[in-house]
């Protein structure tokens, strides 16, 4: 089957810290083996990509400007708060202050969120469930169990319960991946209703879950597994593609493991690794390639425009990267631009202000050390031209995913 292009409705990973980690989640002590049916052998590696030189350092900020009201039909943030149990709404436009207008209780220590544009309602993975938002009314009206659910409700990255998430394009399903601990799977519920009808065996801690354009493959990027997972939920199939651009020595110890992903136009993955190397899978041969990054930077996040632009979270020298925390920004036609940062971040999305101009947005919340309540904002047509014009906002309790969503007028 050959997948097309889709449309992402995205949402990140969070986690506490745990005391043995002293340089940060990634470099973890091995948890228990994978129980349970594991995915299909690897179908693709590649070599690594050589080491870059960062760009030039970017001017220095403006000073803020003054805030502004909350805009009747501009795009807004959702944000899971993952050291509370609630969902922020967030106007990025609001410069000084807490740019949160509004929160809402959805469940322990929420990962990821997307939006379905067409019912209104927002989907976000707790520890406890898929939570139901109604946007217009701003409230949870419901919160779905999972098969492969836990009485161990946690906060932090090991907590078991929702991962990564997306809906499909039709809104008629939210997938989910649900960790156990030592297993994990995609479920597959019926947006409506609540019912699980499918679940898949995935690689190990599933942070980021995609769905292509047609809805009949879904990707769960594997971040203990080093792994994508390709998913025929209908057919309850799956089979796993090795992406480990720098192999995978020293294991769930290791730095050079994939975090998050987006679809490019022809229905490939693109996954940021090092600030070194942005890999390439295709998910119909199981082929990866890889091309040059230049941030030399530990990556997580990553987001992509309706240009093409990409926005990468760069968070310092871990594993084979030496360079500092930065964002990254890549134009349609390769070029970009390093924007050196004292913050580190998870995730990614690109967010429209009131004017069309777009803008990465990227959150604090952090499954490594330093996290901060708070979400960098950068006008991507001047980065692009090495011009750092980004400010910081604030969003308390440990602001993770981040997905932008129309506002009608209150």
């Amino acid at each position: 089957m050959t997948p097309t292009h889709r449309t992402r409705r995205r949402g990140g990973a969070v986690g506490v810290v745990v005391a043995l980690l002293a340089l940060g989640a990634c470099a973890a002590p091995e948890p228990p083996a994978p129980a349970g049916r594991a995915p299909a052998s690897p179908t693709g590696t590649t070599s690594p990509a050589p080491p870059t030189t960062p760009a030039p350092a970017p001017s220095a900020s403006p000073t803020p400007a003054p805030p502004s009201a909350e805009p009747a039909g501009a795009q807004l943030l959702l944000a899971t708060q993952a050291e509370r149990d609630t969902l922020a709404v967030v106007d990025p436009s609001a410069r000084r202050g807490s740019a949160v207008v509004d929160e809402i209780t959805v469940g322990t220590a929420p990962w990821d969120v997307a939006v379905d544009e067409a019912s209104r309602r927002a989907f976000v993975s707790t520890a406890e469930g898929v939570a139901v938002v109604d946007l217009d009314a701003r409230e949870r009206t419901d919160l779905f169990a999972y098969e492969h659910g836990t009485d161990r409700i946690a906060f932090g990255e090991y907590r078991h319960g929702g991962l990564g998430l997306a809906v499909s394009p039709d809104g008629e399903r939210v997938h989910v991946a649900v960790s156990t601990g030592d297993a994990a799977f995609l479920e597959t519920l019926d947006a409506d209703s609540g019912e699980v009808v499918s679940a898949v065996p995935v690689g190990l801690r599933p942070f980021d879950v995609l769905v292509s354009d047609d809805g009949e493959e879904v990707y769960t990027v594997d971040h203990d597994g080093f792994t994508v997972t390709v998913v025929d939920p209908q057919r309850e199939r799956a089979r796993a593609i090795e992406v480990a651009p720098f192999g995978r020595e020293g294991g769930l110890a290791s730095f050079e493991k994939p975090h998050y992903a987006v679809l490019d136009d022809d229905g490939d993955l693109l996954l940021p690794y090092q600030g070194r190397a942005l890999a390439r899978v295709d998910p119909a041969t199981g082929d990866v390639t890889t091309t040059d990054l230049s941030a030399d930077s530990h990556q997580h996040g990553v987001a992509r425009a309706a240009d093409g632009t990409l926005v990468i979270a760069g968070n310092g020298p871990f594993g084979n990267a030496a360079s500092g925390p930065s964002i990254e920004v890549v134009g349609p036609d390769g070029a970009g631009a390093v924007l050196p940062t004292d913050r580190r971040h998870e995730t990614v999305a690109v967010w429209r202000d009131a004017d069309g101009r777009e803008h990465g947005v990227l959150a604090g919340g952090y499954t490594q050390a330093e996290a901060w309540d708070g979400v960098t904002v950068v006008p991507l047509d001047a980065a692009l031209e090495g011009a750092d014009e980004s400010y910081e906002i604030t969003v308390p309790g440990r602001p993770q995913a981040v997905v932008p969503f129309e506002e009608e007028a209150r």
